[in-house]
């Protein structure tokens, strides 16, 4: 980076938050990307954009008490970041789990602000969370957890001004639980999350969403900047979670073999090719550990460690966490024949590995863009829910499809625009820098 004015932004948010090393990342990365548009306009320096655009509008935090089978008193503590509404409410999933803490649900903020730019709905960015780890817990100590959450985060969300969904540790079963008593609280019923059950408001497609439109994005790629397809191609994925799941479903069904996913403790791996409905009931129905998956064929490896290792194939979808794939697994991926990644995760690739992945032109999807299919239908669901109606599943899908489709041109033709085709990282940033940041300028200072 070598812009001054960029350069001062991210020197002054260094020494303030010098301890939260997963939001800094974010931070840098997007800043690299923005040199060429901040020197063609200097209103952005001259009103603050970068500034402004880099600090949260507000960062809360609470106390969570609850209680557990044993009639213990447990203490967590409760984040919900909201970072930029400057094209519409606040949205962004809450996630549970023992690693959350205010850096990475601060970089999860800042990236969903440009993630739901790409979108083209009008969303704004935020995220949320808390270090509760469901694992291990039964229905009603999670009952209880999500109950004793909601009491707190519903003082500041609204379908107007904040709309959460879920993460990490938060599925159909937790959005229920805090959309109850949102509702119990506030005696009102209206789309404040989604995720929801379709019971109560939820869209179809919604749970297979950022994995069908992981692929979606993916398969526009490969047939603009190779002319080719996943048919034939071996996959792997890492995670075993939702979007690992149905990203595998989807390649498949387009053609591919997904021959390795993981989880945090390991991997499995075929050559012909896994089936994903095992992983499906050992992670959804059991959720139990992938070397489960043994128990149904035994003619599948497991190994510990990450599934990047010796693997050869085509195209990486990294689905698990941020910063998984680091430089040296990039470099075994590319000398192993990986001529493409795209990231299901946030910020699954370490700012070196997406440089290496540049330089040796390798296509590339990055987080905000290729994983947007959750949010968009998310934001689907706002809409359903405003309209009190729902979509079938081909609508939705159809849909979904089109505008992550949509994403991928917005992104190639920024990045041809400024820098090279190849560099869809500055193509997503920009493209969705620019569409924030001119609403912020329309507002004035504020």
């Amino acid at each position: 980076m070598k812009n001054e004015y960029l350069l001062k932004v991210y020197n002054d948010l260094l020494i303030r938050n010098k301890d939260e090393k997963e939001f800094l990342q974010a931070v840098y990365e997007v800043l690299s990307s923005l040199e060429k548009v901040i020197e063609k306009d200097s209103s952005y320096e001259k009103l603050g954009i970068i500034e402004r655009m880099v600090e949260p509008d507000r960062q809360i935090m609470f106390r969570v008490p609850w209680v557990n089978d044993e009639g213990k008193v447990c203490v967590n503590r409760g984040y919900r970041i909201q970072f930029n509404n400057a094209i519409g409410p606040y949205k962004g999933g809450l996630r549970f789990h023992p690693s959350v803490n205010l850096s990475i649900i601060k970089f999860l903020g800042f990236e969903q602000v440009f993630k739901n730019s790409l979108t083209t709905l009008p969303m704004g960015g935020a995220k949320g969370g808390s270090d509760f780890d469901p694992k291990g817990k039964s229905d009603g100590e999670i009952m209880r957890f999500c109950q004793s959450f909601m009491q707190e985060l519903q003082r500041h969300i609204g379908q107007f001004t904040d709309v959460p969904a879920g993460d990490i540790g938060v599925g159909a079963r937790e959005i229920g639980y805090m959309f109850g008593q949102y509702k119990k609280i506030r005696n009102e019923f209206e789309g404040v999350l989604t995720g929801k059950g379709l019971a109560y408001g939820g869209s179809l497609i919604r749970p297979e969403a950022t994995g069908y439109g992981l692929c979606y994005f993916a398969s526009e790629s490969l047939k603009v900047m190779r002319n080719d397809s996943f048919k034939g191609k071996k996959v792997v994925i890492s995670g075993s979670g939702n979007v690992a799941i149905y990203a595998a479903y989807k390649a498949i069904e387009l053609g591919a073999s997904v021959i390795a996913m993981s989880d945090s403790k390991g991997y499995i791996y075929n050559e012909k090719g896994l089936n994903i409905d095992y992983i499906k009931e050992i992670k959804e129905v059991k959720r139990g550990r992938i070397e489960e998956y043994l128990q149904f064929d035994n003619n599948t490896e497991y190994q510990q460690g990450k599934v990047w290792t010796n693997i050869k194939c085509d195209i990486a979808l990294p689905c698990a966490t941020q910063n998984e794939l680091e430089l040296n697994d990039i470099k075994k991926l590319y000398d192993n024949g990986c001529f493409a990644v795209y990231e299901g995760a946030n910020m699954p690739l370490t700012n070196d590995a997406v440089d290496f992945v540049i330089k040796n032109k390798m296509l590339y999807g990055p987080g905000k863009a290729a994983n947007a299919g959750g949010v968009l239908t998310s934001g689907l669901e706002m809409t359903q829910n405003s309209l009190r109606m729902s979509w079938t599943k081909e609508e939705v899908d159809t849909k979904l499809e089109q505008l992550m489709r949509g994403i991928f041109h917005n992104c190639y033709e920024t990045a041809k625009k400024y820098a090279d085709e190849y560099d869809i990282k500055t193509g997503a940033n920009i493209a969705s820098f620019i569409k924030v940041a001119e609403a912020m300028k329309a507002y004035g200072i504020y």
